[in-house]
């Protein structure tokens, strides 16, 4: 395999689809040296197969506004690959929602559920639909919608959805009573699921949990202690708001975060009681972070329509809020402060420029589909406890998560580690990803 040939092809074939061919592009230029060590690989033309989605369902969602006005959105699920398990992978919705970025999200699902050593297969789905400034029943009689149009492509041993960008656990309560009517089944076809109908404890902290528990793993190597480091983190939902609450824990000091509207610069770090208050703000009343510096004027500046990386001095970045969020200049701005460590919340929120500065910098720079695999690793979690109808603490699905992001940290350490003691982490997670989906579709025949 020639990637370059491979790229080209693909560009050809899709050429509207940008988020797609960036994720495909970062992944086989990678793993093309082990590919290419494996010339069965080649005979099957397995890089093709696994480039594109084993199918794709789009269709149109009508619902009634509370003015009772049809309002019509798009609809997608891509199911990409259930080599190693059933199809699983988050529902966003977001108006900025496209085929593009639902399979580059899909792709990138497949290798990061690969690296969970659980089994699951990779999808992704959504809709150009967005909750914000929506009545709770708009949003009900949406997801209901969306469901009754999607309800027979998805079951416990096919596909199970869970949550993204704008579906948290009202949406997924929405749209799993609509599946659970149409279908006349109880199973666990959705995760993120409310606690009281078989969701699993810590689900909502997971994906901000484990990608700290992954930053410990990396900043090990070079025997650095978390405490008192400077963190910031962009985004404000689950992944940004639980990955702050595990690091005050630690005793670092988080100094950012953002939402789509602008960024809030904490010098002094976070204290206890304001991480409280941005919860409450954003899981309860949907509010802003802007709303913040009215609350906490002096601990704070707010710059609107920004990203942090330029305002504020770290030693850590997590970038956990949407793709492409962090580009070449950003990552020259957060290199140039003595940033030592960059662990990825979101899903590719690094462009192909900033992945570079980064591992030409040799910092410690760990990619989302090994960093954030947490949330899909208790997803996971969650669907095991369903199928034994039970639950477990919230201490022991916490232990099983920590396990499982070292587990991850030790597959990248294997197939990343350079002779000079380096780990590559892009190239280690993905070439471990790769190689198990891999392996198993040579198994199971050219389907």
């Amino acid at each position: 395999m020639k990637a370059v040939e491979v790229i080209d092809d693909l560009r050809r074939r899709f050429p509207h689809e940008p988020e797609y061919i960036q994720a495909v592009e970062e992944v086989i230029t990678s793993i093309e040296e082990p590919y290419n060590a494996n010339p069965e690989f080649e005979r099957y033309n397995l890089i093709e197969r696994l480039c594109i989605p084993d199918r794709i369902f789009s269709f149109r969602v009508s619902w009634v506004d509370d003015q009772g006005r049809v309002r019509n959105n798009m609809g997608y699920r891509v199911q990409h690959s259930n080599a190693i398990g059933p199809y699983k992978g988050g529902v966003r919705f977001h108006s900025s929602v496209n085929l593009s970025i639902l399979k580059f999200l899909a792709f990138e699902q497949t290798f990061k559920n690969s690296l969970t050593t659980l089994a699951m297969g990779g999808a992704k789905g959504g809709s150009d639909f967005s909750p914000r400034g929506k009545s709770d029943m708009e949003v009900m009689r949406f997801c209901q919608a969306f469901i009754t149009e999607l309800w027979r492509q998805i079951g416990p041993d096919t596909d199970v959805p869970a949550g993204d960008i704008g579906v948290g656990g009202r949406e997924v309560g929405y749209m799993y009573g609509m599946y659970k009517k149409l279908a006349r089944e109880f199973t666990g076809t959705f995760t993120g699921k409310g606690r009281e109908f078989g969701g699993s404890l810590i689900r909502p902290e997971a994906t901000g949990f484990g990608n700290v528990y992954f930053l410990l793993n990396m900043l090990a190597t070079r025997g650095i202690d978390i405490k008192g480091k400077r963190v910031a983190i962009s985004g404000s939902g689950n992944v940004a708001t639980y990955t702050a609450v595990k690091l005050l824990e630690l005793g670092a000091k988080v100094v950012s975060m953002s939402d789509s509207d602008g960024s809030i610069v904490i010098p002094d770090g976070l204290t206890h009681e304001q991480l409280e208050y941005i919860l409450e703000l954003k899981n309860i009343y949907r509010g802003r972070i802007r709303e913040f510096v009215d609350n906490y004027p002096d601990a704070a500046t707010y710059y609107p329509g920004e990203r942090p990386w330029y305002h504020v001095k770290c030693d850590i970045a997590m970038p956990s809020a949407t793709q492409n969020e962090i580009d070449g200049d950003d990552a020259r701005a957060l290199l140039a402060q003595g940033v030592i460590a960059v662990s990825e919340g979101a899903n590719m929120p690094s462009t192909p420029e900033a992945v570079k500065e980064f591992l030409a910098a040799r910092i410690l720079y760990a990619p989302g589909k090994a960093a954030n695999a947490g949330g899909v690793s208790v997803s996971g979690l969650e669907m095991a406890q369903n199928s034994q109808k039970m639950s477990w603490t919230a201490e022991e699905v916490d232990q099983r998560l920590k396990q499982i992001m070292a587990d991850i940290h030790t597959q990248c350490e294997l197939y990343g580690k350079e002779s000079d003691g380096f780990i590559n982490y892009v190239k280690g997670a993905n070439t471990a990803g790769f190689m198990k989906v891999a392996r198993a579709m040579m198994a199971q025949g050219i389907l």
